[in-house]
């Protein structure tokens, strides 16, 4: 008989079509509260910060949720992506986008 060496593959706990739907569902809700801004007239400064937040919890739900660390490396990207939005709500804060950029931009 002839020495057969098992090769044993590691899982993280999610499958890809899991991991996709992981991936989809912060999109879903960042471009959905892009759209309602947009349509409901907010401020940049205001958009910029609640997808921040949403991002940052996505994230925590992520890191903390999913089993055996399946999506941290999601996590970790929704995390930076989410401390990027609030750099750029803060530079909205203090210097707000023109009407003339406004304008050029839609």
């Amino acid at each position: 008989m002839p020495n057969i060496s098992k090769v044993i593959l590691t899982h993280n706990g999610i499958d890809i079509d899991q991991f996709i739907l992981l991936t989809i569902y912060p999109t879903a809700v960042f471009f959905a509260i892009g759209l309602i801004a947009k349509k409901g007239m907010l401020s940049e400064f205001l958009k910029y910060t609640i997808q921040a937040i949403t991002c940052i919890i996505f994230s925590i739900v992520y890191f903390v949720g999913v089993a055996h660390g399946g999506a941290n490396g999601l996590a970790i990207v929704l995390a930076m992506f989410g401390v990027l939005l609030l750099f750029m709500a803060r530079k909205q804060k203090i210097q707000p986008a023109t009407s003339e950029d406004k304008a050029r931009a839609a």
